[in-house]
């Protein structure tokens, strides 16, 4: 067996995964280069490590492909969002309320990328309990984007991106919310995508708004993506109630197909006045790689696209405000150390242990449940929630795939839009609406904007669509070099 070269961080999934089974070199040796690198960056990108455990898992895999009994993914290093519980690495969703916490169980998506055969590197930062759009929220610091040190990678899933861009790791997991995989996936060049909700298990996945949180893989190719989604996903009926009765797919089965006919809609409501001129161009430049491929780009709308902003944070805050209720200090998360009785205790904990957009969040949330304002709120946005699912599905019967941007700008600086979390919200206009109608949503990189700065295009499928959107995002990274260029210095 020949030892790895420094070249193994430029491999991409698939290619790790041939060399291992090939047994070019080990899954050991590869472990111990990327949790080298990992180890030695300082970008913030991972807030825990356990190399006894990483190196466990390396070897335990270099049995199985010794013995030909390896996954399909057996000894290819991935990173796990802070947001996924694990038993060997501490889990804290990026927050204080969960400092040094370590849950006595697996999620199931990490338990089905381990059944893989994948071996876990650590744990990546996020916004705290994934509400942000920038991963500035972090309680243990902001992410850099490797790009450009003094800017964000996008958020939630910001450390993801980041270490995938700075080659840290090859793979690696995410969730999307409202956004949360398909922008850090813009922002940092990488391809990354949120299958349809209840595709994939979000049982230990510590929940932020559960009818909107959805786990998904983020990579530098769609194929890797592929690769990771068809492990990832299948029903959990057992443990969770929202998974869905849809059998686990080999999503890397149609990744050659022709685009000859293939319909791309593209609404008005994407291309207005909020999409600077920078990241528009990168848009139409890889628009028009897939209308040389074969496809036809048809004009459509989503006259609800600007709702989609007031519902997303009526919606989310309100599950947010209930799900967060269970972290009092009692059971487990940070208890404070000085209080007089229960009441005060509970009251110390929260506010000590949670930050400011968390809190931000949970008081909105707990605002607009409240007795008078529930029918107001709540009730109406759920409404246009189901008025925007039907824009995407009276828009499906015009086209077979939606495109457009992820986000209307590049990356912004860190601490541009400190005290203004409005200017964070608007950020997700194009992402939100096919968060609320639980659509498969698929960001692939398109070129370059303002600052030699990233930026993706948005694809969007109907309900399992999930191998259609990789097959189109695949197809654009075969006659486009935009995924294979990486930051300066990496």
């Amino acid at each position: 067996m020949s030892k790895p070269s420094n070249s193994l961080h430029d491999m991409s999934v698939a290619e790790l995964a041939a060399g291992l089974k090939a047994r070019r070199f080990s899954a050991l040796e590869t472990a111990q280069h990327f949790l080298a690198r990992a180890q030695a960056d300082r970008s913030g990108s991972f807030l825990a490590f356990n190399p006894e455990a990483t190196l466990a898992q390396a070897q335990a895999s270099d049995a199985r492909l010794a013995a030909g009994t390896g996954g399909p993914l057996e000894g290819v290093p991935l990173g796990h969002k802070d947001i996924f519980v694990t038993r060997d690495f501490v889990t804290t969703a990026g927050s204080k309320m969960l400092e040094g916490y370590r849950s006595p169980f697996d999620a199931t998506v990490v338990t089905r990328l381990a059944d893989a055969g994948m071996v876990t590197l650590g744990k990546l930062n996020c916004d705290e309990f994934a509400m942000g759009s920038g991963n500035e929220n972090s309680a243990y610091g902001a992410v850099n984007n490797p790009w450009d040190t003094s800017r964000v990678p996008g958020g939630s899933s910001g450390g993801s991106a980041a270490a995938i861009a700075a080659r840290l790791v090859p793979a690696a997991t995410g969730t999307d919310t409202g956004g949360s995989i398909r922008q850090p996936a813009s922002f940092c060049g990488i391809t990354g995508i949120k299958p349809t909700y209840g595709r994939a298990s979000r049982y230990g996945m510590i929940a932020y708004a559960s009818s909107l949180d959805q786990g998904g893989p983020m990579a530098r190719s769609a194929e890797d993506c592929a690769l990771l989604l068809s492990a990832m996903c299948g029903p959990d009926p057992d443990r969770d109630s929202t998974s869905l009765d849809v059998p686990a797919e080999d999503f890397s089965a149609k990744l050659n197909d022709d685009l000859s006919g293939l319909r791309i809609g593209i609404p008005k409501e994407f291309f207005g006045e909020g999409l600077v001129a920078d990241v528009r161009t990168a848009v139409d430049g890889a628009l028009a790689e897939l209308t040389r491929l074969g496809a036809t780009l048809v004009p459509i709308s989503l006259p609800r696209t600007e709702l989609a902003i007031p519902v997303y944070y009526i919606i989310a805050p309100a599950e947010a405000s209930s799900n967060l209720s269970r972290y009092d200090g009692v059971k487990f998360g940070h208890r404070a150390k000085s209080y007089s009785d229960l009441e005060s205790m509970y009251k110390r904990s929260r506010a000590e242990g949670f930050g400011s957009e968390v809190k931000r969040r949970i008081m909105t949330g707990t605002y607009v449940l409240s007795h008078g304002y529930y029918d107001a709120y709540y009730l109406q946005a759920q409404k246009i929630r189901r008025m925007i699912a039907q824009d995407f599905k009276d828009a499906f019967g015009q086209c077979d795939v939606i495109a457009g941007p992820v986000a209307p700008t590049v990356a912004w600086e860190i601490g541009q839009n400190a005290g203004d979390p409005v200017a964070d919200y608007l950020a997700d206009i194009f992402t939100l609406p096919a968060s609320l109608a639980g659509l498969p949503g698929l960001s692939v990189p398109a070129g370059f904007g303002a600052h030699n700065m990233p930026v993706g295009l948005q694809l969007i499928g109907n309900y399992f669509q999930e191998a259609r959107l990789l097959n189109v995002a695949h197809r654009l990274q075969q006659v486009s070099d935009v995924h294979l260029r990486k930051p300066e210095g990496v």
